[in-house]
């Protein structure tokens, strides 16, 4: 089975077991998402959508939030990781936005990670959920189902990006990248997963490699 045959069965599959994956951040508009991306670097959706009502309940704009700063922020998302360098992040950003783009978060891949705190993952979240833009945000999750599956043999995320985006057309990017995220929570998890019965690596994974991770995972 070629890659491309590959990633269009595992496209019915994603369709048939998350037909409306949605993005499970919380938000209103798309300062309130790229704040609640921000927000979720190394952090769950469930603990971000916690903080965020206070949040916002404090500051919703740009303009509302570069003044509310850094020290006011940081109680407020406290329990996220890494709290002081997002909230000095989500503080500058604000500033930002007011001042280079009109209080307004462009509609700009390159303008977006320029923003402090905001990475090409951000962005590219941010131009496909809040403005309709082809992109394929890429994490550590999904680059560990793609070398999983066999879609990608990249060293990292970059890699791993560009060859999803040669395998799915452009307007599946968007979704697919959500359905990846909600099946890896749901069937395909890091550590203690048995391949051979999940329902895409179970085919998908090579023989070596579902050998692989179960003597990985017999060593833990």
């Amino acid at each position: 089975m070629t890659r491309a045959e590959k990633a269009r069965r595992i496209g019915d599959i994603l369709d048939r077991l998350h037909p409306e994956a949605a993005v499970p951040l919380r938000h209103e508009d798309p300062f309130t998402l790229l704040v609640a991306v921000v927000l979720s670097a190394q952090c769950t959706d469930e603990r971000v959508n916690r903080v965020t009502p206070a949040l916002f309940a404090a500051a919703a704009t740009p303009d509302a939030m570069a003044r509310l700063g850094p020290r006011r922020i940081l109680p407020l998302i406290r329990s996220c990781g890494l709290a002081p360098s997002k909230a000095r992040a989500i503080a500058e950003l604000s500033r930002r936005l007011g001042a280079d783009y009109g209080g307004r978060v462009p509609e700009d891949l390159e303008a977006l990670e320029s923003l402090p705190g905001v990475g090409h993952k951000t962005a590219s979240v941010v131009m496909n959920q809040a403005f309709g833009h082809p992109a394929f945000a890429v994490d550590t999750h999904i680059h560990r189902l793609a070398g999983r599956w066999g879609l990608s043999r990249a060293r990292n995320v970059v890699e791993t990006e560009r060859d999803l985006r040669r395998l799915f057309p452009p307007e599946q990017w968007g979704r697919r990248h959500l359905q990846m995220i909600y099946f890896g929570r749901e069937h395909c998890p890091a550590r203690g997963h048995d391949l051979s019965t999940c329902p895409i690596c179970g085919w998908a994974a090579s023989k070596a490699r579902i050998a692989r991770e179960r003597r990985s995972g017999a060593a833990r």
